[in-house]
């Protein structure tokens, strides 16, 4: 390929990579918030959480990108720009996908943990914040990365809106020279060292949380005597 050709490549991968940084930070407050709020105490807030989970996670993330590029702005009377459009669809989709993974996380927790929090007298926000979510969280590390996966692949969803992302960028360079198996290989290739480094990151960050919690200190074993230590036995069976 030409020098042009591959910094419009580079654009798009920088494109991409913009979009899955803003988009798995607005997952990620989504997923919290809403998987925590699937606890609640109160049954409304618990079931206006469960609604949120359940629309999201049953519409297309396609059709949900067309309808806040498309269809929102006209009802509110301004236009968002496409990285916008697509940062706000991915994030609300996946984040969707995230709050079972907090819910179902918060509720692995054992159950002593949370009634140990109570008898010490702790609010419900001091519960959560210095007993629940220190051992829940690294267990949320795992299914987190694979929605992180699922979210680069999502990103190129926003290519319909015409954004000059990674597989936009593939397609015009396709057009240009009229080799699609090439370019195409390009692409696949890029998106897998993304998703690999993405899966190098989350596991070292899975081990780094997972290194102090329900960790027991280390104690210095020493092995028992055997029987007899000490103890000299004589000619004849008498002990010296």
């Amino acid at each position: 390929m030409t020098t042009g050709l591959w910094e419009l490549v580079l654009k798009g991968i920088w494109t991409t990579v913009q979009l899955l940084v803003l988009s798995s930070l607005l997952a990620a407050a989504v997923s919290f918030v809403v998987g925590v709020a699937r606890t609640h105490r109160l049954w409304i807030v618990r079931f206006l959480a469960g609604f949120y989970t359940e629309v999201f996670r049953g519409t297309s993330a396609l059709v949900m990108i067309f309808w806040v590029f498309f269809v929102l702005p006209p009802a509110f009377g301004w236009q968002l720009v496409p990285m916008w459009a697509g940062t706000l669809a991915l994030g609300l989709t996946y984040g969707a996908y995230g709050s079972e993974i907090v819910r179902g996380a918060l509720g692995a927790v054992d159950p002593a943990q949370k009634e140990g929090g109570i008898a010490l007298s702790f609010t419900p926000w001091q519960r959560m914040r210095l007993i629940l979510l220190p051992q829940a969280v690294p267990e949320m590390i795992p299914p987190f990365s694979n929605l992180l996966i699922e979210l680069l692949k999502g990103t190129a969803l926003v290519s319909v809106m015409g954004m000059g992302d990674l597989t936009f960028s593939a397609n015009l360079v396709r057009l240009a020279l009229q080799q699609s198996a090439e370019i195409y290989t390009y692409v696949l290739l890029i998106y897998f060292v993304i998703a690999f480094l993405l899966t190098r990151v989350m596991r070292g960050l899975e081990k780094k949380l997972k290194a102090g919690v329900g960790k027991a200190p280390e104690r210095k074993v020493t092995a028992p005597e055997p029987v007899g230590a000490g103890v000299g036995v004589g000619v004849g069976g008498g002990a010296s």
